[in-house]
């Protein structure tokens, strides 16, 4: 299954951007996709995730509110809407997905099969 990122760049605190994550083998298909982030000398943590099947979301609590995830059911493509950017949300942004639901682990990196390549986020 290939993920492809894309919609990483820079922008000023309190900006927007949009990231996409196209799966094209997953059209039409329910899966769980999520969207992690990972600085530099970081961890990743998890953002944001969505169970396409059921339109059911999760998110961190670092993003709620901030951030939105949505699926473009047709066109096998996740969205993440970031909002009010924070120089702390610079990153390489990565999806993951899983055939399937999401479980009860859809904030977990291990509960996903395939990752994208990431996209870089810059806020300044």
């Amino acid at each position: 299954v290939q993920l492809v990122e894309s919609g990483g760049g820079s922008v000023q605190a309190g900006g927007s951007l949009r990231l996409s994550c196209a799966a094209p083998q997953y059209t039409y298909t329910s899966y769980c996709a999520g969207w992690f982030r990972q600085a530099p000398g970081k961890e990743r943590e998890a953002i944001a995730a969505i169970y396409t099947g059921a339109c059911t979301t999760f998110y961190a609590d670092s993003v709620k509110g901030r951030f939105t995830i949505s699926q473009d059911h047709d066109k096998g493509t996740v969205y993440l809407q970031m909002n009010s950017l924070k120089p702390e949300d610079t990153a390489m942004y990565y999806c993951a997905a899983r055939t399937g639901s999401c479980g009860g682990y859809a904030l977990v990196p291990s509960n996903y099969n395939y990752w994208g390549q990431g996209t870089q986020v810059t806020v300044s």
